[in-house]
């Protein structure tokens, strides 16, 4: 879903730069409100588990695509289906540019010996590349956020419409490597709710995530659990409403900075450097572990390989640290 939210602001420069340019999105149905205020844009389902799924179902959605009269490809994710469906529209004769992921790169920033620790091209820059490479050259200095979309009925009844300042908390991931300790993020949410200036809204997904935010929710006056009770087109409207979010290196963070949305972010085995960092955020949002004990960070891009000792980097980040940087926010 990061991936995915993080094509928005590109997209959404494309579409400035060139607006009377069809845009097709190829991805899965439920991502579709992720690009609802795009204009001109339209969304094709992606059934990968139903019928798009295999070889012969990749052949029939390359079939059904043929008939969108679709002149070139980006191809923003670079993975064994698309790559299927590269050669296929390659031998039709469509031009298609595919992203460069950089993994020579990010090799070296992640290995531990002769390490390369730099900044990399941040993966909004790579997806704007393809759209160069295409015939397009976008500027993402140019980008412009939508304004805040209107609360739903469902929203208001979730929210009652608070005036404190509105604040976001994702405190899950993908992998625990990256997912701040569960003891350290209920200190920080206590602490945020004694102070009685925010409401706070959490964002998870997932049942075991769901009975533990409704557990946290239950037990402070200025939180709410909003996983699994809003539809997800009302749940990216009340994100793109947030005076801020905090969150993990994961998809929601990438979805409130696609709004705009202050976003603060904890870093485990990961690292800004690799290229993630969510859109339109400046340094002093990433917060990071004490990288001169755990000097080899990163050990991974995605959080999935964690050294041995590496395992409890993210203790090192002290929950007053985590509502301070909240506090300057907002």
């Amino acid at each position: 879903m990061g991936d995915v939210a993080m094509t928005v602001p590109v997209l959404r420069a494309f579409r400035a730069t060139y607006p009377d340019v069809k845009l097709t999105v190829l991805t899965r149905k439920f991502f579709e409100p992720i690009f609802t205020d795009i204009e001109n844009l339209e969304v094709y389902y992606a059934e990968v588990t139903g019928r798009h799924k295999g070889i012969v179902g990749l052949t029939r959605l390359f079939n059904e695509l043929q008939k969108l009269n679709i002149t070139a490809v980006a191809d923003l994710h670079n993975v064994l289906r698309s790559n299927v469906l590269k050669t296929m529209f390659s031998v039709k004769g469509i031009k298609v540019v595919q992203i460069d992921k950089g993994r020579a790169e990010k090799k070296a920033l992640t290995r531990s010996q002769n390490k390369v620790f730099k900044q990399l091209k941040t993966t909004h820059q790579r997806y704007a590349d393809v759209f160069t490479q295409l015939g397009y050259p976008i500027e993402l200095a140019n980008h412009q956020f939508p304004g805040k979309k209107r609360l739903t009925p469902n929203i208001v009844s979730l929210t009652q419409n608070a005036t404190k300042k509105w604040l976001g908390i994702a405190p899950f991931a993908q992998y625990e490597s990256k997912t701040y300790p569960l003891e350290l993020m209920v200190e920080v949410i206590e602490t945020l709710d004694k102070e009685d200036r925010f409401e706070i809204f959490l964002f998870g997904g997932g049942k075991r995530e769901m009975d533990i935010l409704n557990n946290i929710g239950s037990k402070y006056n200025n939180v709410v659990n909003v996983a699994g009770k809003l539809p997800f087109e009302d749940e990216l409207k009340l994100i793109g409403n947030l005076d801020a979010m905090l969150s993990m290196d994961s998809g929601n963070a990438h979805l409130a900075a696609m709004y705009g949305v202050p976003t603060i972010t904890l870093w485990g085995v990961t690292h800004p450097y690799t290229g993630f960092m969510p859109f339109g955020q400046p340094s002093e949002h990433a917060i990071l572990p004490n990288l001169a004990k755990y000097d080899l960070i990163p050990t991974s891009i995605y959080g999935n390989k964690v050294l041995p000792g590496y395992e409890k980097v993210m203790y090192t980040i002290k929950p007053e640290t985590v509502v301070e940087a909240i506090n300057k926010q907002l």
